[in-house]
């Protein structure tokens, strides 16, 4: 039986009336389960977006609600093929979301614009409709073997027409030395320094944890060493305190910081206000995200930068100066050694003999006239 004959089983109904109201309380039940198991705050946003997709979108294709039983595979199945566009035999490109459906998310803000929507997004959101079942101790329907095909098959379709799938510019140690040189020894350039280095050199950390870390959190081992301790994050909920080192240049922006702007509690990183006024409100998730931008839009840096351009490029970086994989994943806490293989990879492969073979002064290619 082919995907198709699987949706064709499914009962779609005409567009039911979206009800906002009853789709938030939805939206934030189902999100409640991520927050009783310890997942991250900043992660619990992203994850509430994602539910309240899910259950606008079951509404208006099934008027079912997402609610107190598991969905079927075949959900997640047409979930896929209303949402990313696959080409057809005349060189268009379609998906099988209705028009009416798609415009009623777009004017009640469940959605961004009318269309398909990117592979990164389907994927996300398919996830995150995996871990909410596993979460509440159900079958995922995210483990049908069809949707795994179907998938395949849509990002080999998608490659074909060159749509690649996006992943943000990793942070090696050139741009990361580029974006220190516009920090300079004024309060914003001091901390934006040590956030920089903290969550680079401290193993990639996820802006979630930077922001999260507290004073109480680091302390000094001596003039080039720092420990700060992590607890609860997106792989590690129990909440143990794990401490990572900063040494060398980390450890001296840290120390920087704190000359500049001494406090006994409360948030490491804090907002700055008018006059470079050190604040006591912690800093956001989006604004270390935003600094990385501005910073790098300053050092003139061409690329996609984000707040996990740092976590890919230390882990990058790693792979090219040679550093085992398990000495960066315990840096790193990935606890998916395929997840940090690509980004380990690419980096270790620029040492690598084998992108050299034409300059090796072993083996020179004999010219046949030679």
């Amino acid at each position: 039986m082919n995907v198709i004959d699987l949706t064709d089983q499914l009962t779609l109904v005409d567009e039911p009336p979206l009800d906002l109201h009853f789709l938030a309380l939805n939206a934030q039940e189902a999100a409640a389960a991520f927050i009783s198991a310890g997942t991250a705050a900043n992660t619990v946003r992203s994850y509430r977006s994602a539910l309240a997709y899910w259950s606008a979108w079951l509404q208006l294709r099934y008027g079912q609600a997402l609610g107190d039983a598991p969905l079927p595979g075949t959900v997640a199945v047409q979930f896929v093929q209303d949402h990313l566009a696959r080409p057809l035999a005349d060189g268009t490109w379609a998906h099988l979301l209705p028009p009416n459906i798609d415009a009623t998310l777009v004017k009640a803000r469940i959605k961004a614009k009318a269309g398909p929507l990117a592979f990164n997004t389907v994927s996300h959101r398919l996830a995150v409709l995996g871990k909410w079942h596993r979460l509440n101790e159900w079958d995922s329907p995210t483990e049908a073997s069809a949707l795994k095909t179907l998938l395949r098959d849509a990002r080999k379709a998608q490659s074909r027409q060159g749509v690649s799938v996006r992943k943000k510019t990793a942070i090696v140690l050139e741009p990361l030395q580029a974006l220190l040189a516009t920090c300079d020894d004024g309060v914003r350039g001091i901390r934006d320094r040590a956030l920089l280095l903290l969550a680079w050199s401290g193993g990639g950390r996820r802006r979630s944890e930077v922001v999260s870390l507290q004073v109480g959190d680091v302390r000094q081992l001596d003039a080039d060493t720092w420990l700060y301790a992590l607890s609860a994050t997106k792989t590690d909920t129990t909440g143990i305190h794990r401490e990572k080192p900063l040494r060398g240049p980390a450890a001296q922006a840290l120390s920087s910081w704190l000359d500049a702007a001494p406090t006994e509690s409360g948030p490491l990183f804090r907002r700055l206000y008018k006059g470079n006024t050190v604040g006591r409100t912690g800093l956001s998730a989006d604004q270390v995200a935003r600094i990385i931008q501005r910073r790098a839009k300053l050092a003139g840096l061409e690329g996609d930068w984000a707040a996990h351009s740092l976590r890919s490029g230390f882990v990058t970086e790693a792979g090219r100066q040679g550093v085992p994989l398990g000495e960066v994943m315990a840096m790193t806490e990935h606890r998916s050694v395929g997840t940090v293989m690509g980004y380990f990879q690419a980096g270790s492969l620029l040492r690598s003999r084998a992108t050299e073979l034409l300059s090796s002064p072993e083996r020179k290619p004999k010219l046949e006239n030679e």
